[in-house]
């Protein structure tokens, strides 16, 4: 998230109005602490300002950040994925193409050396990357979006993850592949939704208001 000197009301604001906080260890402590519902995401910024081919690819950190501090509080760790931001938008210009056009370029250095906001402590590593910029996209005719949860991961009363760092690691790559499994099962079943097409699903509220429009067998 980008900030500026003379912003009245930032990006990093309206994230907070949401209920967004930076991904710091103090901050998912006071909402562990607190018993709050967490929904995280890894990769942050790196995976929302992908760059072309990137679609669904993960991006996490090298440190298992969130498996240990939820295995200090016992919380229940649930793995999910979600697709379908591809056919709400299509890129057309990545940051490695906005980059390379004069005068944008200076817009964009300008506008990352006055982050002042940082949305996590990580320093190194994919997550830590400062070339983030919005990329240029196109809307396109709504598409679907699709979830999966996968089975709850309890931590309670596991205190090997915390004594031992190779544990957390296992179950930290554990959380990583049933998130990319849970994506590329949604990818592959989405193609058989005869309602994927926003076409499709107004005609059926059209016809079966107020039930939910059916998407695709498990």
């Amino acid at each position: 998230m980008f900030e500026s000197s003379s912003s009245e009301f930032s990006i990093t604001d309206w994230v907070k109005v949401f209920g967004a906080v930076p991904v710091t260890g103090s901050n998912f402590f006071k909402l562990l602490s607190t018993k709050s519902h967490v929904l995280l995401y890894p990769g942050g910024s790196r995976e929302a300002l992908h760059y072309k081919g990137e679609e669904y690819k993960l991006f996490w950190p090298d440190q298992q950040e969130f498996v240990r501090m939820a295995a200090r509080f016992g919380a229940t760790i649930v793995p999910f994925g979600a697709v379908g931001e591809d056919d709400v938008a299509e890129m057309l210009l990545d940051y490695n193409d906005l980059i390379k056009i004069p005068v944008v370029n200076d817009l964009i250095r300008e506008a990352i050396s006055h982050n002042t906001v940082r949305v996590r402590d990580e320093t190194k590593g994919e997550v830590a990357n400062p070339n983030l910029f919005f990329p240029l996209m196109v809307p396109k005719i709504p598409g679907r979006f699709y979830y999966l949860f996968g089975k709850p991961i309890k931590t309670k009363g596991r205190e090997d993850i915390l004594k031992d760092k190779q544990v957390a690691n296992q179950l930290y790559l554990q959380i990583k592949a049933e998130v990319e499994r849970n994506m590329a099962f949604l990818i592959e079943k989405r193609e058989e939704d005869p309602y994927r097409s926003i076409v499709d699903r107004t005609l059926y509220k059209a016809m079966y208001a107020p039930t939910e429009v059916p998407a695709f067998e498990t």
